[in-house]
């Protein structure tokens, strides 16, 4: 089964957007300031955009506040198309222990993270219909670790269960992710090295461990 090229689905909705005259509104969710840089610098040109920030897999609750801090101080710097609103989700590290329990040892990028994506994302779309959004989305697809086909199917399959669209999307495309590392650079932006959760500090360990046999 061939894949399909979610960026080209995303074009398709702006153009017949444009055509019509319409600047919808998008929940956004994003997951860290480098992954927001690109997205809402592309996006906010086509869409009236509010940031949504839930990510209760992120461990501790001291990086969750670092990440939060740098995504707000972001938008606020940027100059965008169109103002980018935040919204602010509490932090509850206990929905993401309660999906990852019984996963704890699977790999990185494997059903442990599909079921990561699936609570944040049921987490977005069920605030968006509550607020009255167009569309739902999330940055997670701008990262070459993340599998943006599970990202979109995902998505998908929550559309037909609310009543409000996916966006669809591959923000790795046309060199996003080169962008945000551009971005990064230029308003100085905290770049965390692991996903979030406690296992994926764990895998960077072990990683280093490899590398450089423990020392």
């Amino acid at each position: 089964m061939n894949k399909i090229n979610y960026q080209k689905e995303l074009d398709k909705i702006i153009e017949v957007n444009q055509r019509e005259d319409f600047l919808p509104s998008l929940f956004l969710h994003c997951c860290c300031a480098p992954c927001t840089s690109y997205t809402i610098e592309y996006l906010s040109k086509y869409f009236k955009i509010t940031v949504f920030y839930y990510n209760s897999n992120i461990s501790p609750v001291k990086e969750y506040e670092k990440r939060k801090r740098e995504l707000t101080r972001l938008i606020s710097s940027m100059p965008l198309a169109n103002k980018v609103d935040f919204y602010d989700c509490d932090y509850n590290g206990g929905d993401f222990e309660n999906i990852a329990r019984g996963y704890e040892h699977c790999p990185e990028g494997g059903e442990r993270c599909f079921r990561c994506y699936e609570l944040r994302l049921r987490k977005t779309v069920q605030t968006a219909c509550d607020l009255g959004f167009d569309y739902f989305c999330t940055t997670l697809s701008i990262s070459p670790l993340k599998n943006s086909q599970k990202i979109n199917e995902i998505g998908f399959s929550l559309q037909d269960e609310y009543d409000i669209k996916w966006l669809p999307s591959d923000f790795k495309k046309r060199e996003g992710y080169k962008r945000s590392i551009e971005l990064s650079r230029e308003y100085n932006l905290y770049r965390q090295n692991f996903c979030g959760c406690i296992y994926s500090i764990d895998n960077k360990k072990r990683e280093f461990e490899k590398e450089y046999g423990g020392r």
